[in-house]
């Protein structure tokens, strides 16, 4: 069995992060984190990332609703370990509860950079058929 060199995930690593991604979604609206910050926001898990060792899971998280993400993240960041013991249930079937690390989602950001930057008069102009040269 060869080994591949390239850094896309597995398919094994797709199928955990889903599977922490659903488990700490379900931590967060039972309310089991008692933080004040963390119970009033709506926080979105958009994707969580494995190790390919499965021992550290990395969630991509964007609190809705509130303007400092950095204080949500570095709250969710401080009950990590908490976090991290009651996904125990949801994911009997791994040898290793992963470690859960909590960062900012920026894809978003991204998201509506491109969207701006398609709608600019500019790009729009290149992209209607309309003004192309007809002989």
């Amino acid at each position: 069995m060869t080994r591949s060199t390239s850094s896309a995930p597995s398919q094994r690593m797709l199928r955990v992060g889903e599977q922490v991604r659903a488990a700490i979604t379900q931590v967060l609206q039972r309310g089991e984190v008692r933080d004040p910050l963390i119970e009033k926001t709506v926080i979105s898990i958009s994707e969580v990332r494995m190790s390919p060792d499965l021992k550290i899971a990395t969630a991509y998280v964007t609190p809705l609703g509130v303007a400092d993400h950095a204080a949500v993240i570095e709250a969710l960041n401080k009950h990590a370990k908490f976090i991290r013991g009651r996904l125990g249930p949801q994911l009997r079937q791994m040898k290793y509860m992963p470690d859960v690390r909590f960062r900012d989602d920026t894809s978003f950001d991204n998201y509506q950079k491109i969207d701006a930057l398609l709608r600019s008069p500019e790009v729009s102009r290149d992209l209607d058929p309309d003004t192309d040269d007809q002989e």
